[in-house]
């Protein structure tokens, strides 16, 4: 939890192979004095003050509005077999000739596969203009050479078919390589 913020039981399930419903629920259940809970459809744990404590986690967590933002990044790093190198909030910037010519793009989350990153971006309420943005930029960054020698691949994970499709096209248009999911994917 350190490290991804929030997680379903299912989540932790999958990530600590915990087998049954039961046996989860017993885990969970022990480490009750570490975590706090928020019923969203499925329980969903992120760290108290004794948790953060014990793990030596400074930030600090709350019941807010974007968890789903959250459990559905954690999504893409269970199907990726979590990865060593992933690295959430991630700052990528390029600096320019002058100061309006940099630009900087944060990426919900980064890892390596081998030389070449992937870049994951998270589209849960986001609107589609604020997307668009956001890939001319990775377009820029890519063009300038940020990422290194290899052009990063993006996974993006969104909502529905719709969105699906049109951050396809958006990718596609920029030249960009992203494999888009939606949250069905997953579940």
């Amino acid at each position: 939890m350190k490290k991804l913020d929030y997680l379903t039981r299912s989540q932790i399930q999958k990530i600590h192979n915990l087998k049954s419903d039961r046996n989860a629920q017993r885990v969970l259940k022990q480490m009750d004095e570490y975590l706090n809970v928020i019923r969203d459809g499925e329980n969903i744990y992120y760290l108290n003050a004794n948790g953060r404590e014990l793990v030596g986690c400074n930030k600090v967590r709350k019941s807010t509005g974007n968890i789903h933002h959250f459990l559905m990044r954690n999504y893409v790093y269970i199907a990726y077999r979590y990865p060593s190198t992933w690295k959430n909030e991630i700052r990528i910037k390029s600096e320019g000739t002058t100061k309006k010519d940099t630009i900087i793009n944060v990426a919900d989350a980064i890892f390596k596969q081998g030389d070449a990153y992937t870049i994951v971006e998270v589209d849960n309420t986001q609107k589609m203009r604020k997307n668009k943005l956001k890939i001319e930029k990775y377009r820029l960054l890519k063009d300038r050479g940020s990422f290194g020698m290899l052009a990063p691949k993006f996974v993006w994970i969104t909502t529905t078919e719709y969105k699906r499709t049109q951050l396809l096209e958006l990718n596609q248009e920029k030249g960009l390589n992203a494999q888009i999911y939606t949250m069905k994917d997953f579940l």
